[in-house]
């Protein structure tokens, strides 16, 4: 990857970031930084103290090496403070030009020919910014060239590692475009609609282009998708790399000649929103970008290891059942009985933790289990209720066998088999539903992901894209919500 600095002259004064604001994003790169570092080190902990490792266990790890790869990409793009920007757009429509203008040199190729760019290439870029954040420029290969479904899939992929994304038009937009525009909006990432090659239309033309693409993303248009998310302030003219003009030149003879000159880029205005936008938001985005990441990463290793520990985790969960039961049925006094049903839970709970090589504190497995509880529909509360129910008369049944003898024992009995039953069922309820909770991998407390990004969430700027977007990535970590 090369390093461009950048050489352009005559920038925009950049817009200046509040004291506050700025701390605040520092804070979410520190908090962001911790929650990955304490997840790696959780697994690699795990894999540095198993006693034995069997066939099953490196069987497993190699399963969830690519995930555990990401983990550490991200954290090593988080160290790096690197915000990615990729430009997509259809064939001729002039991605490659565009970041050349930005670079301030031509590094990549471009040319009259459709698709010279035939694979995502990426450039590093420093720019000058108070936000002392690195870039990283990649182009991509147009929407609409041949193998269509590999290059979704490459788009979809470069869309999700990247912070900011150009979409680069050469006129008023075409189905295909728009199409493709919406497709990338699923991505939830902020986007710069760039009108590019304005100089080869008039003035009238151009401004009428301009306000059709300002109105993509205010609700004014019938299709509703990109609204929120591409604001008429996100919508900038460029170009990149304007067409030869021919000049007459006078000499002091007299003479009179024409030569062909190529005017200079004009993507000040491109180049400003986003340093604007680095400014503003450059590192909040940076640090949701990466704990979505890191959170989908989780989330898989936790969805593997539990189909990997399946049967194993069955077993288990069936043997603290029957612990429970068995416990619960020879416990004469009540009260206790829902207690001990609660400890037997919470180890259960810490035990499936153990056994998928997941993060889970006692104070989080207590968390879990009310949790548990509340979503149950009230299912496993009615049976906490039944089991002081059935403890109380049991006990009092324990009392009447001292004195009547064997209809005090067949009571005692009755009550204690009931017991057991809901008890067991109890348990093996919050086993299943602990499994799914589980598979969100290290998504509770302080440093959890999903909790480290509702904070920022709810911390944001009212005038920045990430606010806009707030709502939308919420409905995000809701729908990642287990459900039990």
């Amino acid at each position: 990857m090369r390093e461009i600095n950048s050489i352009q002259s005559n920038q925009a004064s950049e817009p200046q970031t509040s004291p506050a604001s700025s701390n605040r994003q520092e804070i979410y790169l520190k908090r962001t930084r911790a929650s990955l570092r304490q997840a790696l080190s959780w697994y690699a902990h795990l894999h540095r103290h198993q006693k034995k490792t069997s066939d099953s266990d490196v069987e497993l790890q190699a399963l969830l090496q690519s995930d555990l790869e990401v983990l550490k990409s991200t954290l090593d793009k988080l160290d790096q403070v690197v915000f990615r920007i990729a430009a997509f757009g259809l064939v001729s429509r002039g991605k490659s030009a565009v970041l050349n203008a930005l670079l301030g040199q031509k590094i990549l190729q471009t040319g009259p020919l459709h698709g010279v760019t035939q694979w995502p290439k990426s450039i590093r870029w420093t720019p000058n910014t108070e936000a002392k954040i690195q870039l990283e420029l990649t182009d991509t290969p147009g929407l609409d060239e041949i193998q269509g479904e590999v290059r979704a899939q490459m788009a979809r992929q470069v869309a999700a590692q990247s912070d900011l994304i150009l979409f680069i038009v050469a006129g008023d937009i075409t189905r295909t475009e728009y199409q493709a525009l919406c497709e990338l909006r699923q991505a939830q990432k902020p986007i710069i609609l760039v009108f590019n090659k304005i100089d080869l239309y008039p003035d009238r033309d151009r401004q009428t282009i301009y306000r059709q693409l300002q109105q993509l993303g205010g609700g004014k248009a019938s299709d509703r998708r990109l609204q929120k998310l591409l604001s008429a302030e996100e919508v900038v003219m460029v170009a990149a790399q304007p067409a030869a003009v021919k000049v007459r030149v006078e000499w002091p003879d007299g003479k009179v000649t024409y030569e062909w000159e190529t005017p200079p880029p004009q993507v000040d205005e491109l180049k400003q929103k986003i340093l604007s936008i680095l400014n503003q938001e450059g590192k909040s985005l940076l640090a949701l970008n990466v704990l979505f990441q890191a959170r989908n990463a989780e989330a898989e290793i936790a969805k593997k290891t539990l189909e990997f520990r399946q049967t194993v985790a069955e077993d288990l969960i069936w043997r603290f059942a029957k612990y429970k039961a068995l416990a619960v049925a020879i416990n004469p006094i009540g009260i206790l009985d829902v207690l001990a049903g609660a400890v037997v839970d919470l180890v259960l709970i810490r035990s499936l933790a153990r056994l998928y090589g997941l993060p889970m504190t006692g104070y989080e497995a207590g968390k879990l289990l009310r949790k548990i509880l509340a979503s149950s529909g009230g299912l496993l509360l009615g049976e906490l209720g039944s089991s002081a129910l059935f403890g109380v008369g049991k006990s009092a049944a324990a009392v009447t066998t001292t004195v009547s003898g064997p209809g005090g024992i067949i009571a005692y009995t009755g009550a204690a088999i009931a017991q057991a039953s809901i008890a067991g069922y109890g348990a093996y309820a919050v086993g299943q539903a602990a499994q799914v909770y589980l598979q969100q991998g290290c998504s509770w407390g302080q440093l959890g992901p999903s909790t480290v990004i509702q904070d920022i969430l709810n911390q944001v700027d009212a005038d920045t894209i990430v606010y806009r977007l707030r709502q939308e990535l919420g409905r995000e970590l809701e729908r990642a919500l287990p459900r039990t």
